[in-house]
């Protein structure tokens, strides 16, 4: 019966610790583990998250099972993927043994896109956001390509550092210096509007929301530091074009 038990705690602690790698809200995971719990008996079941760790028993009499996260990205469509297997678990459509194998087959997979598939889309995003923010489309070019090298220096400096915020702080330097580099040949004119442009694939805008749903659910510690970490990316951001401003 305990080795059930703690077959079961490691599923639903499989499950939170995969929303929250891939970017999810902190109520979220709880809410999910708990449902996916309560699906299955384990009414007294409790859990506590945070967006570096999760602690989990399926009751009083229960051993505590505990996860560590030690990164986090967003990936919305696995966020999609395990809420999937988590409804279908509740609704006894599938059995415990087979939402687990389902989740570690999720676990493996990586369902982000290509490098050269986020760059095109960043470039894209890059170009767009400058009609947006009221510029001209004269300057969509230049925005899109400084967007593009932008996001794709993050990547590169991140897959190499493993420092998100030096990385955004390298690829906003890389956004700044290209748009005065356009600027100087006149591939562009309105400065301000290219780099907004540019910089906003980099902008932390998931994790922001995150943070305002989790203070509004009653979850302050997760609602903070993840406040926190999105306040840090947009120093990053802002101190990389600042320090290319200054200097040019």
């Amino acid at each position: 019966m305990e080795a059930t038990t703690i077959f079961a705690a490691d599923c639903f602690l499989l499950a939170g610790r995969l929303l929250m790698q891939s970017g999810a809200e902190t109520y979220r995971a709880e809410d999910t583990m708990l449902r996916m719990a309560r699906s299955q008996g384990y009414e007294d079941a409790q859990s506590f998250v945070t967006p570096t760790g999760i602690i989990f028993s399926a009751g009083h009499e229960s051993p505590t099972r505990i996860a560590q996260i030690p990164k986090r990205a967003t990936d919305l469509t696995k966020i999609a993927e395990i809420n999937t297997i988590s409804r279908k678990l509740t609704s006894h459509q599938i059995t415990i043994e087979e939402a687990h194998d389902q989740l570690k087959t999720l676990e493996q997979k990586n369902l982000f896109m290509s490098e050269f598939a986020q760059v095109i889309y960043a470039a894209i995003a890059s170009g767009c956001f400058v009609i947006l923010f009221m510029g001209s489309i004269s300057d969509m070019p230049a925005a899109a390509i400084a967007g593009g090298i932008g996001h794709w220096v993050c990547l590169r400096m991140n897959a190499i550092t493993k420092v998100k915020f030096f990385a955004e702080f390298t690829a906003s330097i890389a956004v700044g210096l290209l748009t005065i580099l356009f600027l100087h040949i006149g591939f562009g004119f309105q400065e301000d509007k290219i780099i907004i442009g540019a910089v906003m694939p980099l902008v932390p805008g998931v994790p922001i929301a995150n943070a305002v749903r989790d203070m509004m659910a009653g979850h302050f510690v997760s609602g903070v530091t993840k406040g926190a970490e999105a306040s840090l990316t947009a120093l990053a951001i802002g101190s990389g074009i600042a320090f290319v401003l200054i200097l040019f």
